[in-house]
């Protein structure tokens, strides 16, 4: 790799594949052209994926693996983890000297360990939806690079792209993982169980946008034990218990609710 600059940019990593469509590279994409990058190609196993990224980044695109595009610097892979491991080596071997990076949270740098030379994990730990923007100025992006340069390399590009990039391990990286689906998906979950709750009953799901948006503000200020509140912080019987019997037509809901009051009443009594 060439540590050489133009413009800020590695010389070496002017040319980039994405490969994936779906919800973090529709966003990358036009991050990295901001950028200065020049996106070459998108691949995608789905054509309407594929060719509805491509359309925004005024790139061609491939179906194919082995179509990909091999003269360029850099190949990004943003696809779903069970498909990760069967992209890889077909993939390196249209260019083993390139720098191949994957935005996985839960997969391992290692991935790409006899395979290519230079290869690294840019991680960015945040909720990406096709329909909705983001401000790459507020994303961390969690990065691990399989040498120095490579490390210093897609620190310049989380920088770039506008986020603030952190170092972390493979094994830390899985925790971050693991933390966010709580913190993020399984909390947009609860978001729609009291949504089904609420229209059950005439109720709109907007009453509730407040309540939500001063929970997750609290949390700037306050530690999360600090901010619970409700019935299952003090364990009040009475209400938890009335609420089980108006969830009795529901019994995973029922079932949910009890392990959950139950979990944040440990977690405040440990």
């Amino acid at each position: 790799m060439n540590k050489e600059l133009i413009d800020g940019q590695p010389v070496s990593l002017k040319k980039v594949v994405l490969v994936g469509a779906g919800n973090v590279a529709t966003h990358l994409g036009p991050a990295l052209c901001d950028a200065g990058y020049e996106v070459v190609q998108v691949f995608s196993r789905t054509e309407a994926s594929a060719s509805a990224l491509a359309g925004k980044l005024h790139c061609p695109y491939t179906t194919r693996l082995d179509m990909v595009n091999p003269e360029a610097d850099m190949y990004i892979v943003s696809v779903k983890d069970s498909a990760l491991e069967k992209v890889i080596p077909p993939l390196v071997s249209r260019h083993p000297d390139a720098f191949f990076v994957h935005t996985a949270g839960s997969m391992p740098m290692n991935v790409w360990k006899g395979l290519a030379r230079h290869y690294g994990v840019l991680y960015p730990m945040q909720t990406f939806s096709k329909g909705r923007g983001v401000d790459f100025s507020t994303v961390p992006f969690f990065v691990e690079g399989s040498g120095k340069e490579e490390m210093e390399t897609l620190k310049i590009l989380a920088g770039q792209l506008g986020g603030k990039a952190y170092e972390a391990t493979s094994e830390q990286r899985r925790y971050l993982h693991v933390a966010a689906v709580f913190a993020c998906n399984f909390a947009n979950h609860m978001y729609a169980v009291a949504e089904h709750l609420l229209a059950l009953h005439g109720l709109p799901f907007g009453a509730m946008l407040p309540l939500i948006d001063e929970t997750a503000r609290k949390v700037h200020e306050l530690s999360p034990l600090e901010a619970q509140t409700g019935p299952a912080r003090r364990y009040d019987e009475n209400v938890i218990n009335r609420h089980l019997s108006m969830l009795a037509d529901e019994p995973e809901l029922a079932e949910l609710y009890e392990l959950i009051s139950k979990n944040i009443h440990k977690f405040l009594s440990s």
